[in-house]
């Protein structure tokens, strides 16, 4: 993998916003097209390989993790393991998540699994491909997620309670948003009816004991990009066990046990010889050299790399109450300091793509930029 400096597209920002990609500059560049990294097919194969046997080693995991009744180490209150259990047993659609990777060295190590509320689809789907496009045709990039979701919505449709799917995420987040009505388009182009309801306008209708959007329609069907930690910590979550409809919640209540960090340490004790999987616990005294996660966090919030007893770079934030776990310190690749991670999707059952991230430290976080790809 190689990283390379280019020039921009002239008026790049109108090219961008054409797209519908509203949030390319905050204070701070987002997108940054100033450079691109450029893989062989062998890395792309290399890629696609590990996302799909990591996928099927996390669905062993959440077996397990029901099996054993682990649900304490990961925080999760008693009143919902009967909804992750049902949504699990009943098999309720999950159409895509994120593995952070970091490829160095020749060698893919396993970060996190973003499962329930990832982020950065429509960049890694749509806007780089457009940036491809413009700059050389004639390349090709490892992106099929717009083709494996509008597919994975049609595979979905049969699957989903009669009515409309709703599309619901937090009002005045313009990512989050682009995001939700990006899924919400392909869904359509999928032959599906949708319907988007802010989270904050789903209502609950004590006396019919269901979820109702603004025009008071039921709820049967809905994707959500909102935490289900945060639904969890809402008395309104609680509805969810009530609902006479039993809606579909995409992506489904046990994508809970995979968003949560806890997972890794169980990936590790389960499967210690995935060349994928970085050592984790949930003590410290097992390593050296380590990262500590907070199970809950976003951002790369509250984490703390820890080289032979000292801190190398540390993150301030909100998270860490749930408890933390520890994972073998692997740094990102440095190109000239800058540090990127791929963030490589699975949807449906299936590899789909990746999308760059790059930092100036060594910490991913909301300051990192998406950059495009290639393959070479």
């Amino acid at each position: 993998m190689e990283r390379i400096k280019i020039i921009p597209r002239n008026n790049w920002q109108s090219a961008v916003e054409k797209l519908g990609f509203g949030f390319h500059t905050t204070n701070i560049p987002y997108w940054d097209e100033s450079v691109y990294y450029s893989l062989k097919m062998n890395e792309v194969v290399l890629i696609e390989k590990a996302t799909n046997e990591l996928w099927n080693l996390c669905l062993g995991a959440v077996q397990h993790v029901m099996d054993e009744g682990l649900y304490q180490q990961f925080q999760i209150p008693e009143w919902a393991i009967p909804m992750i259990e049902r949504s699990w047993t009943e098999d309720h659609p999950a159409i895509y998540g994120r593995f952070d990777f970091c490829y160095k060295d020749g060698q893919i190590k396993l970060l996190e699994f973003n499962a329930d509320t990832p982020t950065s689809l429509y960049e890694a789907g749509i806007v780089q491909w457009f940036w491809l496009q413009d700059f050389d045709k004639s390349k090709d990039q490892f992106n099929s997620i717009h083709e494996k979701l509008i597919n994975y919505w049609k595979y979905l449709k049969p699957f989903l309670n009669q009515g409309i799917l709703h599309f619901t995420c937090l009002k005045e987040t313009l990512e989050d948003l682009t995001n939700t009505e990006y899924l919400r388009d392909c869904a359509i182009q999928a032959g599906i009816e949708t319907k988007l309801v802010f989270i904050d306008d789903l209502g609950w209708d004590e006396v019919e004991q269901q979820f109702v959007d603004l025009d008071s329609q039921p709820v049967t069907n809905i994707f959500k990009l909102y935490p289900w930690e945060w639904l969890l910590a809402e008395s309104f979550g609680k509805n969810i066990l009530a609902d006479k409809n039993r809606a579909l919640w995409i992506e489904p209540a046990w994508k809970m046990i995979l968003s949560n960090k806890a997972i890794l340490p169980i990936l590790w004790e389960l499967y210690p010889e995935c060349p994928y999987l970085l050592p984790a616990y949930f003590e410290a005294n097992q390593l050296e050299n380590y990262v500590k996660k907070p199970i809950l966090s976003r951002e790369g919030a509250n984490i703390d790399l820890v080289l032979k007893n000292i801190s190398l770079a540390k993150t301030e934030g909100q998270y860490g109450a749930e408890g933390f776990i520890y994972q073998e310190l692997c740094t990102l690749p440095n190109f000239s300091d800058n540090y990127p991670v791929i963030g490589s999707w699975i949807i449906g059952q299936e590899s789909a793509g990746i999308g760059i991230r790059e930092a100036n430290t060594l910490i991913t976080d909301n300051k990192s930029r998406f950059v495009p790809h290639l393959i070479e």
